[in-house]
């Protein structure tokens, strides 16, 4: 089978990349970890990955908003880069932080006259919230997320909840496909607190843009690969692998049936 070279997106905060970085090297991709200056240096390196991933931390401290100094720098100096990289058939993951920069760039939702209509911002109720979720799955197009109907994974963050500058933003997204993650209960139906962890509209806790090819989510699915990441493992019996491995499979594999 073909190599397929992923980039890990590094920048000053991020502290999930090295886990990103296994679970693609785990799914059996060549993975490099590049700063954003690198990058920024030079945007045509991304011409050599079919994958790239932001990952989850606190990029620049999160000062002024989560993520939004590094969305900043994405649509500033690497815009034209990711929007040829995304048309090319190639593959966006944010997790966490990740999600919130791409969400603030505008790559998961078209920035609109006044900006991206839709942010990530403080938890209701507020706070940082730290605990195993269970989601909701609606794959769609979503090249990550094929087979998965419910999917558990940890949560770790305080500007999670999910709100746009109009309500009717949220119904389009969900009749164009977009709202592939729903936080849920243990049944897996989405419902309120404590089932929707930071009060996020449609209980969304991921997003994947209209091509299926870019998927932002909150929670950290990288956190769950080996079959004792889970808590309960000693309880529930020694899985095969953690139900977060298939996601990173699912976009490897993508490249690899070409």
């Amino acid at each position: 089978m073909s190599t397929v070279h992923t980039l890990v997106l590094r920048a000053p905060g991020a502290n999930c990349d090295q886990e990103a970085a296994f679970a693609f090297e785990l799914a059996g991709a060549r993975v490099q970890r590049l700063h954003i200056n690198q990058v920024k240096a030079n945007p045509r390196v991304l011409e050599q990955f079919q994958i790239m991933v932001i990952p989850g931390g606190f990029t620049y401290g999160d000062d002024i908003a989560a993520g939004k100094i590094l969305a900043v720098q994405l649509r500033s100096y690497l815009n034209e880069s990711l929007q040829r990289f995304r048309d090319d058939g190639k593959l966006i993951l944010g997790i966490c932080n990740g999600f919130q920069a791409l969400l603030k760039a505008g790559i998961l939702i078209p920035p609109g006259p006044h900006g991206v209509p839709a942010t990530l911002t403080d938890n209701d109720p507020p706070g940082f919230v730290d605990r195993w979720i269970n989601m909701k799955v609606t794959p769609g197009k979503c090249v990550f997320l094929s087979g998965y109907e419910t999917l558990e994974a940890p949560i770790a963050h305080g500007e999670g909840r999910f709100v746009s500058r109009d309500p009717s933003l949220v119904e389009q997204l969900g009749q164009r496909g977009q709202i592939v993650l729903r936080y849920a209960d243990a049944s897996g139906e989405p419902g309120p607190y404590p089932a929707n962890p930071n009060g996020s509209a449609a209980n969304i806790a991921g997003l994947s843009d209209e091509s299926g090819r870019v998927l932002g989510l909150m929670p950290h699915p990288e956190r769950n690969i080996l079959p004792t990441h889970h808590p309960q493992w000693t309880r529930r019996g020694l899985a095969t692998e953690g139900a977060g491995m298939q996601l990173f499979r699912n976009a490897v594999q993508y490249f690899q049936r070409w």
